[in-house]
Order: structure tokens, then C-alpha cells, then sequence
């Protein structure tokens, strides 16, 4: 496992701590791996989800820290979006707050 995909687990069971997201969502980081988030809780793991979105590791950590929107990296095209896009809202939701 990469060091990229083990500190972004605790970035995101950290800013999950405190959310109601209880959706089924994965990010695939490009070249590194894919983050399973199953019911507020992050991991390591390819596993399927209801919502799969993609980036490179850069916009990937951009996302993390708040200096890129999810929204707009989507409109953008550097992250893409497979799956339900209403779990994708609110699990970028659950990340901004």
C-alpha cells in the first residue's frame, strides 16, 4: 500500500468523523490505488461502490486539503465521476465541511 493512499485514509476518516455520509463511494487514485468509504469509514480496497470517482494523486491531494473543489475538478475533467452522482454530491458535501 502506498504512503499517498494510507495518509489520505486518515484525512477522510477524519473529516468523516463528524458526517451523516453513509453512501457507498470509492476514489481511484491513478498509479496508487483505490479508497473505499462505506458507511463514514474509509479504507484501502478496490471493492465495488455505487459511485467511483477518478483522479491523478495531485488533484487527488488538492481535493483532500480544500484547495480544489470536487465540483469544479469534475467540470474541469481532472476527476471523473462513475456511477450515482447524488452520492457524489453528498459525499463531497461530508468533505467541505
Amino acid at each position: 500500500m502506498s504512503d499517498i493512499l494510507k495518509q489520505a485514509v486518515d484525512i477522510l476518516n477524519k473529516k468523516l468523523t463528524d458526517s451523516d455520509f453513509s453512501g457507498l463511494a470509492k476514489f481511484v487514485v491513478l498509479d496508487e490505488g483505490s479508497i473505499l468509504i462505506k458507511d463514514g469509514i474509509a479504507k484501502v480496497s478496490d471493492d465495488p461502490a455505487d459511485v467511483t470517482l477518478s483522479a491523478d494523486a495531485d488533484t487527488f491531494e488538492s481535493i483532500l486539503t480544500g484547495s480544489t473543489d470536487p465540483t469544479s475538478a469534475f467540470m474541469t475533467g481532472k476527476l471523473a465521476l462513475d456511477g450515482n452522482m447524488g452520492i457524489a454530491m453528498q459525499l463531497a458535501s461530508a468533505l467541505s465541511s
